[in-house]
């Protein structure tokens, strides 16, 4: 890897622990940019080196750096209730980063499509089906699309196709 890829992985990692930070809490799953710098991190970097930066953040956070919501670390938190959502980051930062131009747009639904999907499968080992639906997965939808389409409109920016 070249020192500007290294810079860039390491700066996506730092603007996801930022963004876990910024969180409000509305349940067992709490508000944050977390998925905003996720789907960024694939658009600007690239699914390769988009699911590598988020792998790494996981990985601090699974070794208890506190870089999860609520300043929180540790296996437990990944073991957790809202453990389905960290660990499927990487996966939808890598389907966000494969878009390209308008595809974009898609990609980062379908990159979200896979932190719902997890995440919920994983929620409802612990409030039951419907549940972690309801706490999990419906507040999020519009707040989340507004944020994959904020993060595609500043990739574009970023990469100079306006």
């Amino acid at each position: 890897m070249k020192a500007k890829e290294v810079s860039l992985v390491a700066l996506f990692v730092a603007l996801t622990s930022v963004g876990a930070q910024i969180s409000v809490s509305i349940g067992p799953v709490p508000l944050t940019l977390q998925v905003f710098f996720v789907i960024l991190a694939g658009l600007v970097l690239g699914p390769k080196l988009g699911f590598l930066s988020i792998l790494i953040y996981d990985i601090l956070g699974a070794l208890g750096i506190p870089v999860f919501a609520g300043f929180s670390g540790g296996i437990a938190h990944i073991l957790g209730p809202t453990g389905g959502y960290i660990i499927a980051f990487p996966i939808a930062t890598f389907i966000a980063g494969l878009g390209r131009g308008k595809v974009r747009y898609l990609t980062s639904l379908m990159g979200l499509l896979v932190i719902y999907l997890i995440g919920w499968m994983w929620l409802a080992r612990f409030v039951g089906f419907n549940k972690a639906f309801i706490l999990g997965v419906l507040p999020f939808i519009v707040p989340d699309i507004v944020k994959a389409a904020t993060a595609v409109i500043i990739a574009e920016r970023l990469q100079g196709n306006t």
